[in-house]
């Protein structure tokens, strides 16, 4: 579960964001991260039993994005993020297809799949598509996917068909889009739960099929 002082820790960031209090409440930053940390470790070790290609062995820190943000090109100078990502690939390749926990007061959310896959993936992915575009629907389509996840094929999508494919193919919804990815709202209650690791496992269970899709499209 995430602690009420971690969520204290991101709240009080928003309103300090500045390298002087981070240094000066260093020490709540790192019981907050170790708090995340912990927690990461609980749903590796459930979400490895659920997919194979998450390996358990998994260090879990190194699957604790960090707070520092990359601010060399940002018109926003604030120098830390006010959320902790937790990324959990899947496999040995390159693609970033996986699972993903943003914690974040009143703004947390849990999901997975391939957010902005680069020009070459989304031409595998697009070509799966347009082959076998029925297992795709048959996962998005279904009701426990439908029922946890906001409607899938309304994700940001290009303005124009990609090439190869006409206005009249029969998933040029799923074709045109960018990202492939399944998201969920989750509050702060809910991570604060004593079952939290045990949901979130659940949630990342109906992504995935989504997944198992989109390695498929890849190879």
């Amino acid at each position: 579960m995430i602690k009420p002082e971690t969520f204290d820790f991101l709240k009080q960031l928003v309103e300090n964001n500045n390298r002087d209090w981070f240094l000066d409440h260093k020490d709540l930053y790192e019981q907050a991260r170790e708090n995340v940390i912990g927690f990461a470790g609980q749903i590796l070790t459930l979400l490895a039993k659920i997919d194979p290609m998450v390996n358990a062995d998994n260090d879990p820190k190194k699957c604790v994005m960090r707070i520092y943000r990359d601010i060399r090109f940002s018109k926003d100078k604030t120098p830390y993020k006010n959320n902790f990502g937790i990324n959990f690939k899947t496999g040995n390749g390159n693609a970033e297809i996986g699972y993903y926990l943003h914690i974040q007061p009143d703004a947390s959310f849990a999901g997975g799949g391939y957010w902005m896959p680069p020009a070459d993936h989304l031409k595998f992915i697009r070509q799966e598509i347009d082959y076998n575009g029925e297992a795709l629907k048959a996962i998005i389509n279904n009701a426990s996917f439908t029922d946890t996840f906001s409607a899938f094929d309304q994700q940001e999508q290009l303005k124009n068909n990609p090439k190869g494919y006409e206005a009249d193919h029969p998933n040029i919804n799923l074709l045109k889009l960018k990202s492939y990815a399944a998201m969920h709202q989750l509050s702060d209650k809910e991570l604060m739960k004593k079952d939290a690791a045990n949901n979130i496992a659940k949630l990342f269970a109906k992504v995935c099929p989504l997944n198992n899709f989109l390695h498929q499209a890849l190879q």
